[in-house]
């Protein structure tokens, strides 16, 4: 069996249509990607912490 068989296969999300909505929305829509990416790079950090500790903790 291939490694690669064993990671689950992840789909794209879909593209949300951005034709019905105003500018406004739009850049609402921006907003809540940008809060969104904040989020996301605070969850690596967090995670990049706990790498670096356990890193540090068995290199001892």
């Amino acid at each position: 069996m291939d490694a690669d068989e064993l990671d689950p296969v992840r789909k794209a999300p879909a593209l949300k249509n951005l034709d019905p909505m105003s500018i406004e929305e739009l850049g609402d829509y921006i907003g809540d990607l940008e809060a969104e990416i904040e989020r996301v790079k605070q969850a690596i950090s967090r995670k990049q912490a706990v790498k670096a500790g356990a890193e540090a903790f068995f290199k001892r």
